[in-house]
């Protein structure tokens, strides 16, 4: 069964950092281009970072741009969101996801979803 499982979640106070951790079981997360999405209660799910399959390229949305960085390491078929500076604004439940596509472009669509990990961030 094709499995996304985010870990790293946790309770952090304004400024702190935190390593969002996406682990792929079922297929191979390498030849997937994987993003990012939040939710906040209340609100509609926003793109937050995506990582391409074809080259590499990243894509951040415009409220976590300078902060947060996405990565992924292939032997451990596992995606990253290394998330610092954080403000109470962060707080949301996050998701990591795949898809086909060879580019991250301008959609947060995507074919498979884990089931989220919360952030809080407050002091």
């Amino acid at each position: 069964q094709v499995q996304l499982v985010e870990s790293g979640g946790a309770l952090v106070q304004p400024g702190g950092s935190l390593r969002l951790s996406c682990a792929a079981s079922g297929f191979t997360l390498d030849y997937y281009t994987i993003g990012w999405v939040r939710q906040a209660p209340g609100k509609e799910r926003e793109g937050v970072s995506c990582i391409s399959s074809s080259n590499g390229v990243t894509a951040y949305a415009d409220s976590v741009k300078g902060r947060f960085t996405i990565s992924r390491d292939n032997a451990k078929n596992t995606v990253y969101l290394q998330m610092n500076s954080l403000k109470p604004e962060d707080t949301a439940v996050y998701y990591c996801a795949a898809d086909l596509r060879g580019t991250c472009g301008s959609s947060w669509k995507y074919l498979y979803w884990g089931q989220g990990t919360q952030v809080t961030v407050s002091s």
